[in-house]
């Protein structure tokens, strides 16, 4: 998700501030502020050092599952914006503690990685060559995988989590990367956790992944054996964790969110760029909050009690990093392999044990602690689930329409040049064919004819380990050959009758011309939705200047109760790996997008009839031809091979 404030004095944290604006100025039509004097602040002494809520006698589980689902349900209602009020936030900025976007562990050892320049595919310290497949071919069919060595590490981090590039203009410079993230925050930490690698180390490690450096610091070594006893050859593990500090510094209580959707952007990138080496991902779903602190360390990190209500001051206990997921990779076209979840967090209770080594670096002075992320942070927390799955799945290609939307772009092209658009220019048009070519890549089982959308088996959603539950309606602006109008994409064909129940009894529900038998697009109803679109993504014209715009609406409270209350994030990370494939989708057909957090939760419901808690817009997003700041210089992401960035 992009900055919904782009300017450049957002993300230059060493440079000097400059002069502090509303949070919620957004777009020259969205000047609404948010204070914190509706409540007060309390003082810094009122917060001890256990990460709990105290609770006088002991709960059955059904009481807690209650109360973690009440939690989850009055942070996601307190946190909508409406069109009268917007969720609690800071009343503007505090420039001077603004988070450092860099965490480091001082002292851990620093393993320097190599680099690849897009246009010359040779690494800078190997003689091997990596050619990149063209970005389309990907969502066919996956090459054939390369060995895990520093060079093809290397490679996989450079084209998944690292500086994409730097900007500058006046006194103010910035990074990019690779995965997007809203506010350009990025509250994402990433863990290489892996076995002995060729050229890079003897042992197996745990090991955070510094995208400044483009390097890893080495937090620990890894015992012999454990690799060999779940995974096949050439697997490793990527772990992602939150730093929601990062994100409440400009957000406030709506951060959680937004966290969420950078780490389904991040598995997206993660999966994209596996697989352009060959290799499939997958979320280890089966492994518990406890089991991912140990595995990347977070164990080692203090924790505090919640506080009652916010509480402003200096505490660096909340720049702690909340354990998100783990993801397995490993190489395309491997035997089915199981997971047994009770004997893999058996052995992960050992790395409690382990020497782990670095502290992290201090990110900001003076910090507020918005209570209610970390209480539904808490809530939210996943057990151990025993059961033994499968971790491979049948690779499903996405559908094809033919290569003309497509401008020739390799993959490692198109992931490294992603950008978040700042405006869009309300003149661009689309062919229909290139809408419904990227709408068949937001689809989560491919093109299985004689099938319904449900599994996720296609690129990159064949990373999430559980059915689709997330839709788009869509806002058709500038589609030749497409009538304007509202549109909607059921991407769970489940829920279709339940969809067309709960939305507008008017809408039609028919397919558009021309749109292809396996993409279960609908047109709902024509007319001119460019005014509504923007004022439901807080009066923001990006959401109306674009060729389509779309809010993402998720099965909501049945998903929370029937698959459990730690679905909450889970759905916020199906969006952000939705939002991925279009940004990406974007730039290959050679104009933009970006992503929009800001927008007004129940006006949207009302737009399309939705009433209750079934199903709710979590992420809006928008594509169109962007309009580019010349004022703003663009720098290499690194110095280049061999120069330590």
């Amino acid at each position: 998700m992009p900055s919904l404030l782009p300017s450049a004095r957002f993300f230059n944290f060493w440079n000097p501030p400059a002069p502090p604006i509303s949070l919620f100025s957004l777009s020259p039509s969205s000047s609404t502020t948010v204070s914190l004097h509706s409540h007060r602040i309390l003082s810094l002494s009122a917060m001890a050092m256990s990460f709990s809520s105290s609770t006088s006698t002991p709960k059955t589980h059904l009481e807690q599952d209650d109360q973690n689902l009440s939690q989850v349900l009055k942070y996601h209602s307190q946190t909508k914006h409406g069109f009268s009020n917007y969720a609690r936030g800071p009343h503007g900025l505090d420039w001077a503690n603004q988070p450092n976007p860099f965490r480091r562990y001082i002292s851990a050892p620093l393993l320097p990685l190599s680099h690849f320049p897009i246009l010359n595919q040779t690494a800078a310290s190997d003689d091997e060559t990596h050619e990149a497949s063209l970005y389309d071919s990907l969502f066919v069919s996956l090459p054939p995988p390369k060995p895990v060595c520093k060079a093809t590490i290397s490679q996989f981090f450079y084209d998944s989590l690292a500086l994409s590039a730097w900007k500058s203009t006046g006194f103010s410079t910035w990074s990019l990367r690779v995965n997007p993230s809203s506010g350009n925050l990025h509250p994402t930490e990433a863990y290489l956790i892996a076995p002995p690698v060729t050229s890079l180390s003897d042992y197996g490690f745990v090991a955070h992944y510094a995208p400044k450096e483009h390097a890893l610091e080495i937090r620990t070594q890894i015992p012999p054996g454990f690799f060999s006893k779940f995974f096949p050859e050439n697997s490793f593990l990527i772990g992602l964790s939150s730093i929601f500090w990062r994100e409440a510094w400009k957000y406030g209580e709506r951060a959680f969110r937004y966290c969420n959707h950078d780490v389904g952007h991040a598995i997206a990138a993660v999966a994209m760029a596996a697989a352009g080496l060959g290799w499939d991902v997958k979320v280890l779903d089966g492994l518990g909050y406890a089991d991912l602190k140990k595995l990347m360390g977070l164990h080692t990190f203090p924790e505090f009690e919640i506080p009652s209500q916010p509480v402003k001051g200096s505490f660096p206990v909340i720049e702690f990093e909340h354990p998100d997921c783990v993801l397995a990779v490993f190489p395309s076209g491997t035997a089915d392999f199981s997971m047994n979840y009770e004997e893999l967090s058996s052995a992960v209770l050992k790395f409690s044990e382990l020497d782990w080594k670095g502290k992290p670096n201090l990110l900001s002075k003076q910090h507020i602690c918005w209570d209610i992320i970390y209480r539904t942070a808490m809530a939210v927390e996943k057990p151990l689930t025993g059961e033994s799955g499968s971790l491979v799945e049948p690779f499903q290609s996405s559908g094809v329409l033919g290569e003309r939307p497509y401008k020739g772009f390799t993959w490692r092209e198109v992931v490294r040049k992603r950008r978040s658009a700042v405006d869009m220019d309300g003149v661009t048009t689309m062919a229909r064919d290139t809408f419904y070519q990227i709408l068949l890549h937001c689809v989560p089982s491919g093109s299985i004819e004689g099938e319904r959308q449900r599994r996720e088996l296609a690129l990159p959603f064949r990373a999430l380990p559980w059915d689709a539950e997330v839709h788009a309606a869509l806002f058709v602006h500038r589609v030749v050959g497409l009538p304007q109008g509202l549109y909607f994409l059921v991407r769970n064909e489940d829920h279709f009758d339940e969809l067309k129940k709960a939305t507008n009894p008017d809408f039609k529900w028919v397919k558009p011309d021309g749109c292809p038998s396996s993409l279960p697009l609908y047109e709902l109803r024509r007319g001119n939705y460019q005014t509504l679109s923007k004022r439901l993504s807080c009066h923001q014209d990006i959401a109306s200047d674009g060729c389509f715009s779309l809010g993402m609406i998720a099965h909501y409270e049945p998903t929370l109760r029937e698959k459990g209350v730690h679905m909450y994030p889970r759905l916020f990370w199906e969006t952000g790996v939705i939002g991925q494939v279009l940004y990406l989708e974007a730039h290959a057909v050679d104009i933009s997008a970006t992503g929009i957090g800001c927008f007004f939760d129940d006006p949207v419901h009302e737009a399309l009839g939705l009433k209750g808690s079934n199903f709710q817009s979590l992420y809006h997003f928008t594509v169109g031809g962007p309009v580019l700041d010349k004022r703003i210089m663009s720098l290499p992401a690194y110095p280049g091979p061999n120069v330590d960035s």
